[in-house]
This record gives C-alpha cells, sequence and structure tokens, in this order.
C-alpha cells in the first residue's frame, strides 16, 4: 500500500499506476453535481472558484450530517461520470486527483494524461467505513446546497485504488 499525502506531487502522481493501491492523507473536497454546476457559472462569470484547485483533490461526494460525538456521518463515492462535463475544465485549472466510483469518459481520460492528474475509486457502499477517515470537516463553500455543499475534509490513511492513472491507464478496461 503506498502512503500520499495531499496537495498531490508531479512526482507522486507520475508513480502511480492502474490498480495501486493508496493510503491518503491531507486535505480533500467534496463536490457533486450542483457545486461543479455552480463552479461551471463562477467560470463563466469571471469569477474566482470558492476552492483553490491547485494540487487539489475532489472527492465526488456529499456527507449525510454527523450524529452525536462524529465528525460526519456517511460518506460514500457517487458516480463520477456524472461530472464528466466539467473535469477536464477543472483539470486544466490545477485539479490533480478525484475520487468516485465508475468509469470515465474518453475526454476525462485524455484530459488526465494531458494535465498529469490521476483518478482514483472508492468502495462504493462503504460510506459508513469511509467516514472513520474523516478527521475534519467544515462547509467551505455553496452551504445552501446541504449535502452537496463544498466541504474541506481533512483525511487521513483513506483507503483508495487507482482507477486512471496519468497515462490513460484506466482500471475499468485493463483489469
Amino acid at each position: 500500500m503506498l502512503k500520499i499525502e495531499t496537495p498531490l506531487k508531479k512526482e507522486e502522481i507520475e508513480g502511480l499506476k492502474v490498480g495501486d493501491e493508496v493510503l491518503l492523507t491531507g486535505t480533500i473536497f467534496t463536490a457533486r453535481d450542483a457545486a461543479h454546476k455552480r463552479f461551471m457559472e463562477a467560470l463563466d462569470n469571471g469569477d474566482s472558484l470558492p476552492i483553490d484547485l491547485a494540487g487539489q483533490v475532489i472527492f465526488y461526494a456529499g456527507p449525510t450530517p454527523a450524529g452525536p460525538g462524529r465528525t460526519i456521518g456517511s460518506i460514500g463515492p457517487t458516480t463520477a461520470g456524472r461530472m464528466d462535463p466539467f473535469t477536464p475544465r477543472l483539470l486544466k485549472l490545477g485539479l490533480k486527483g478525484m475520487i468516485g466510483k465508475g468509469a470515465r469518459s474518453k475526454e476525462v481520460k485524455q484530459a488526465i494524461k494531458d494535465y498529469g492528474a490521476v483518478y482514483f475509486a472508492a468502495t462504493g457502499g462503504a460510506a459508513a467505513l469511509l467516514s472513520e477517515f474523516v478527521q475534519g470537516a467544515k462547509v467551505v463553500a455553496y452551504e445552501d446546497l446541504g449535502p452537496e455543499a463544498v466541504f474541506q475534509l481533512e483525511v487521513e490513511n483513506f483507503p483508495l485504488i487507482v482507477a486512471v492513472d496519468s497515462r490513460g491507464g484506466d482500471i475499468y478496461v485493463e483489469l
């Protein structure tokens, strides 16, 4: 198992290959469909995004509310393909990692190669377990979206698998 930290560095990304098991530690951000649409609206209007994407990782997830004594509720990956229309533009702005489930489009895989990024798969159906790896959580943008707001998460040893590497290798095709 490889241990890596955010923000992701070029050398780390280049060293990852399809099927590698990774434990990710550091700051990541959640963003689902509604947040991605707002990102695009901001960019179309010439505005800055509410978060700096340089070297960062977006987790396609919307957490449930935290129970008593908990940092966060269940938090599992959503289908990444729904973010495909927005992804190349965010990669161009410096996004280096994405976490979700399911295959990515040909255009996204090309953008991952072009911009030296990586797509990680998180285990679907394990949202309660994944919440155990979240040490801190706070809303940083679009609070009105509820669970689809952008959350800043502090994760420790968050378990992932490299699904699309920076050379375009694709776990859904190769393995």
